[in-house]
């Protein structure tokens, strides 16, 4: 099994006779060595032939893909970024110079859907340090969608970014308000930088009067010190309105390995949800996803 055949499969089960035939005709054509505008226009023409619903793989088909290529979960995908990431899948040179420059021409003349479909596909591709650069690209975008597409619910990010466009691509998360905790990778690369990084925009939120993004305290882990300590104490005070962001601080804690916090928390807590979150910490639910629960 490939992600091409992966994806095939799915799109089989899911896709009109008529899209189905024009996904053959492409892919072969694709195959057989179109040229890059020839390319670009077929993904461009998959639009007429498969809509932005849900993609909404089933549990076999996102424990397939996860062991295919651990970190990639098409979960939140849609029909027709599936219907193009197929179609670049299909390039029988993907190893090679011509697939770089061919989608590459691609993201030059590509919409905000074509974006997303593209940065879908990188993880996907072999040589994937070759596009490196073309996915620091993409989370450094303002675009929530495309940003989205290129760092989250891909291990890209995790594979091929140094310390510090890592660092920036957590930052722009909590920036742009993505889901940070759909970051592959990200509790294996916390570090004393990208703690400071957060806690210096912590500050910057508190100055203007701003709440913090409860996400931002996945940063922190082990590495904040004491500075991280006093911040997430700031957050927990029962006079913060923001209830997720006290769950996060708390979470925070338990991140760090500080049980006796949590313990003196158990009997002095009276807010439900953070009780509810309390319970998780301490029944062990201290990685990334553990955040899921936390959208305000």
């Amino acid at each position: 099994m490939t992600a091409y055949l992966l994806l095939r499969k799915a799109l089989d089960a899911r896709l009109a006779p008529g899209a189905l035939q024009w996904l053959k005709a492409a892919s072969a054509e694709i195959a057989d060595g179109s040229s890059s505008v020839r390319f670009s226009a077929l993904l461009a023409l998959a639009s007429r032939h498969a809509r932005r619903r849900p993609l909404a793989p089933t549990a076999s088909e996102l424990e397939a893909a996860a062991r295919l290529v651990p970190g990639w979960n098409p979960e939140r995908w849609n029909l027709l970024e599936a219907l193009r990431v197929t179609l670049v899948l299909a390039r029988n040179d993907l190893g090679g110079d011509g697939a770089v420059l061919a989608l590459e021409e691609a993201f030059r003349f590509a919409d905000e859907g074509e974006l997303c479909a593209l940065y879908r596909a990188l993880a996907l591709l072999p040589g994937g340090e070759r596009f490196t650069a073309r996915a620091r690209e993409g989370c450094r975008t303002n675009m929530r969608t495309v940003f989205e597409a290129a760092a989250l619910d891909t291990p890209f990010p995790a594979r091929h970014f140094g310390a510090a466009a890592w660092n920036q691509c957590v930052i722009k998360a909590l920036f742009v308000g993505a889901p940070l905790w759909r970051l592959f990778g990200l509790d294996e690369r916390l570090s004393p930088e990208l703690a400071r990084m957060a806690l210096d925009l912590a500050d910057e939120r508190r100055s203007a009067g701003r709440p913090v993004p409860h996400e931002l305290w996945l940063c922190l882990g082990k590495s904040a010190g004491a500075r991280g300590l006093d911040a997430l104490e700031r957050e927990l005070v029962p006079a913060n309105t923001n209830v997720a962001g006290r769950c996060g601080a708390l979470l925070a804690f338990a991140r760090a390995g500080d049980t006796a916090r949590l313990a003196r928390l158990e009997s002095s807590e009276a807010d439900e949800r953070v009780r509810a979150t309390l319970a998780r910490a301490r029944a062990g639910e201290t990685t990334a996803a553990a955040f899921r629960h936390l959208q305000p």
